[in-house]
């Protein structure tokens, strides 16, 4: 077996999001960007995820990361796997990818933390995952947060393709009884709760109720490899069953703007009022804490003279320029005129 080389970075020609991009995203609930990621990479990961399956690979000395422990497993048992860019430079090359950033910094920079990765093999059989949000997981004050889809091999109806609910992006985050998800609706006194989010049985999921809501809005998502989906935190969305006879195979980031306090960590405590510091400065600057990538792959937490210029560079927001892109801009000094 071998372990992963760190490969020389590639260059990539920036991608601009449009104003008209940036606003389907907002009204929607989600934006797909089809071939954003070059195949060339695409091919990378998934000889890559063949040569690990197969054995011929490992990382950091075991075959996978089955749900939330580091063992080899037998493959009809291989799922997903969390948290693997910090262990692998291929993964936290994924999740840095820089024409991934440039989709985040248009839709929540333009300062961008990067700070989940997972990695879906969805075999032949295996089930989807119920009705659920993903703030409701990964909290972030102000809620900031975004995933960011690639696929990797074609995902269909077929193969258990995502689906949405256009329009839930604006329902709150809705908690269970135990308090997950409750820090981010607590004002919302009628709000009730929930339970079993993320369970595929309808019947016993408690945002089945809310989806329900939204009958004519559903909206499978199929998507071909290099094509990358992005989502807000809120917005309600599933999968189901992969009903075809081959792996339908993606990798997912989650981010949210450097600005906001993250209240989350994978697999590991964290000390003080966030876990910033925990995750990976990708984009931007931003007045708090934040980690370095572990295998150096470039990124703002790397390239920033100091975190002292960090906390003092003025703050930017992206803003739509006159040619109908979104851009980055600072504010004026000059106070509101109203």
């Amino acid at each position: 077996m071998t372990t992963m080389e760190i490969s020389s970075p590639r260059v990539y020609e920036k991608y601009r999001v449009s104003v008209e991009q940036y606003r389907q995203f907002r009204e929607q609930g989600f934006l797909v960007i089809k071939g954003l990621i070059p195949l060339e990479d695409v091919h990378e990961m998934n000889e890559y995820t063949d040569d690990m399956l197969a054995g011929r690979r490992t990382i950091d000395g075991a075959l996978i990361m089955k749900g939330f422990g580091l063992k080899p497993v037998s493959s009809e048992d291989w799922t997903r796997a969390h948290m693997l860019h910090r262990l692998s430079p291929l993964h936290e090359r994924f999740l840095l990818h820089p024409r991934v950033l440039d989709g985040l910094e248009a839709l929540i920079g333009p300062d961008v933390l990067a700070l989940q990765s997972m990695f879906f093999f969805k075999q032949p059989g295996q089930a989807g995952q119920g009705y659920h949000q993903d703030s409701y997981y990964l909290p972030s004050f102000p809620d900031t947060l975004c995933g960011a889809w690639q696929a990797l091999t074609p995902a269909t109806l077929e193969n258990g393709c995502l689906w949405y609910a256009v329009g839930s992006q604006h329902e709150p985050v809705y908690p269970d009884p135990r308090g997950v998800g409750a820090a981010l609706s607590t004002n919302i006194g009628d709000l009730g709760t929930i339970d079993n989010p993320s369970v595929s049985d309808e019947s016993i999921n408690g945002l089945t109720r809310v989806v329900k809501k939204y009958a004519g809005k559903l909206v499978p998502v199929e998507a071909e490899p290099g094509d990358v989906v992005f989502f807000g935190g809120h917005v309600l969305h599933w999968s189901y069953t992969n009903q075809s006879t081959t792996p339908r195979r993606s990798f997912v980031g989650h981010y949210c703007n450097a600005r906001s306090l993250v209240l989350w960590n994978h697999g590991e405590p964290w000390e003080g009022d966030s876990a910033n510091y925990l995750h990976i400065l990708a984009r931007g600057n931003t007045h708090l804490p934040y980690a370095q990538p572990k295998f150096g792959t470039p990124c703002a937490a790397n390239s920033l003279r100091s975190k002292k210029d960090a906390a003092t560079t003025q703050a930017m927001s992206m803003m739509g320029m006159d040619d109908g892109m979104m851009g980055a801009g600072e504010h004026p000094d000059e106070p509101d005129p109203d």
